[in-house]
């Protein structure tokens, strides 16, 4: 698929340094300095980088729109992009599970889908890359973990620990247990001995996943934690070498994250809702007092561009603050100096937004068009 060359012309552009006028070359993928191609009036929009999403899980769905119910892989990958485009992303980390609950998250299925990530690059625009979510008390999965970094050149590494602790060291039947038990092919009972022996490996984890994290590093990916409650849950993934905060549950954990140095990242529904369905730290709040260095789409890609125009509203951040973000945050917490600005030399990432409905409506990856539609299509097929 061609990057055409293309002059975007009178939109108001979000430059490095501040939104204003100019025009926006575009020609071989990147964004050039002058005028090249066709020229395209985009009066009336705004011009924003593209968005980079570091963790959304919401392409399970189309990989099964219903349980049990498998769709070929590569044609929902395909029906997952079409979804981030529309929403103006145009890189995104799916966030893959490896974990004990078996099924679309067991390392069987993860296996799968990474082979069938492979198979649909180059034929799509938005640069689909997969982070690995894994459940450290499954101490089967880390030689499976390793060799699909390996095989697939994965960088980003997420730990996570969702076994119910709690109820299982009051022996107490943990809540969601048949759920979890069905979506697993298992019967309760079964799940809840599996739970129960996972629990009992707690003594062993830290020794295995330091081990564990430390190869990982030495292949130069990025770790990240899932979920940490309090600042001990931080300083131990700090340890690790996992300098990446996702979602942390509290003000607390997240402000150890800042005084570590490490990134702290937070879910766009979150902020859009103006809570965490769980009752954990409200994003708006933690983006106010300085404690978030990126939003992630989570399970609801429309909610990345939602949040940041929600955080221009509340006055919060001005655009550029907001979109930061969205953009050149995320960029620089996983190493991605090509993108996340409209700067000469860049990809030619960007999102074509109605200034008045702040609709999308087109997106560019890459120097190619991955979405378009409305009064965008129609200046751009003028």
């Amino acid at each position: 698929m061609s990057a055409p060359a293309l002059t975007l012309r009178g939109a108001e552009v979000l430059w490095p340094d501040g939104p204003g006028p100019g025009d926006l070359a575009l020609d071989g993928g990147r964004i050039v300095a002058g005028c090249a191609g066709r020229v395209v009036d985009l009066s009336g929009f705004l011009i924003l980088p593209g968005m980079i999403d570091l963790h959304g899980d919401g392409f399970e769905h189309y990989l099964a729109p219903r349980r049990g119910a498998l769709s070929d892989l590569g044609a929902g990958l395909f029906s997952a992009e079409a979804e981030l485009a529309a929403h103006g992303i145009t890189t995104a980390y799916l966030a893959q599970f490896l974990s004990w609950e078996g099924g679309m998250r067991g390392a069987g299925f993860a296996a799968r889908m990474l082979v069938a990530l492979d198979n649909v690059q180059g034929a799509v625009a938005t640069d689909l890359r997969a982070q690995l979510r894994l459940e450290v008390t499954a101490f089967e999965d880390y030689p499976a973990l390793e060799e699909m970094v390996a095989r697939h050149g994965l960088g980003y590494v997420v730990f996570n620990d969702h076994l119910p602790h709690d109820a299982l060291a009051r022996a107490v039947r943990p809540p969601r247990l048949t759920g979890q038990a069905l979506k697993a092919g298992r019967s309760p009972e079964a799940h809840l001995a599996l739970l129960q022996e996972l629990h009992g490996r707690l003594p062993e984890v830290a020794d295995r996943l330091a081990a564990l994290a430390a190869r990982l590093r030495a292949r130069g990916v990025r770790l990240g934690s899932h979920d940490d409650r309090a600042p001990k849950d931080r300083r131990a993934a700090h340890a690790l070498g996992a300098q990446i905060a996702e979602f942390p549950e509290t003000v607390e954990a997240a402000r150890t994250a800042r005084a570590l140095g490490d990134a702290v990242v937070m879910g766009a529904p979150n902020l859009v809702r103006g809570g965490s369905h769980k009752g954990n730290a409200g994003a708006r709040e933690m983006v106010a007092m300085g404690l978030v260095d990126a939003l992630a789409s989570d399970y609801h890609a429309p909610s990345l561009a939602r949040a940041a125009f929600c955080l221009v509203d509340a006055g919060i951040c001005d655009l550029a603050g907001a979109w930061a973000l969205v953009s050149s945050g995320p960029a620089r917490i996983m190493g991605l100096a090509d993108r996340g600005r409209l700067a000469e030399g860049a990809r030619a990432d960007l999102a074509v937004i109605e200034r008045d409905t702040r609709r999308i409506g087109a997106t560019i990856a890459g120097g190619r068009i991955s979405y378009l539609t409305g009064a965008a299509a129609a200046r751009f097929l003028a």
